[in-house]
């Protein structure tokens, strides 16, 4: 390995770093049922908040509850998940890079 493609190797591994940061701090967030329920998650797929309206909880539609929650946290997670790749796509040029992007 020449220098120069070791030089470059470390600026990637620095921008990567970066990157993961920023990604951390990126925060977005997603509801369903009309904003009865909320989730909040960063740019890590890390659910930071779910906040659930009192209106929607009731013992008898359990069913429905949970129904809500999986469609936020899939809403959340998708956003998540689109804003990371945005990110990463932006550092690695449009390469697929396994683990990476």
């Amino acid at each position: 390995m020449n220098f120069s493609t070791l030089k470059q190797a470390q600026e990637l591994k620095s921008r990567l770093e970066k990157a993961q940061k920023e990604l951390k701090n990126t925060v977005v967030e997603a509801d369903s049922g009309k904003g009865a329920v909320k989730v909040t998650i960063d740019g890590q797929q890390k659910i930071l908040s779910v906040k659930i309206s009192p209106q929607v909880i009731d013992p008898d539609k359990v069913e429905n509850l949970e129904e809500l929650v999986l469609k936020a946290v899939n809403e959340a997670m998708a956003k998540s998940q689109k804003a990371a790749a945005k990110q990463l796509k932006s550092l690695t040029g449009g390469l697929k890079i396994p683990g990476i992007t």
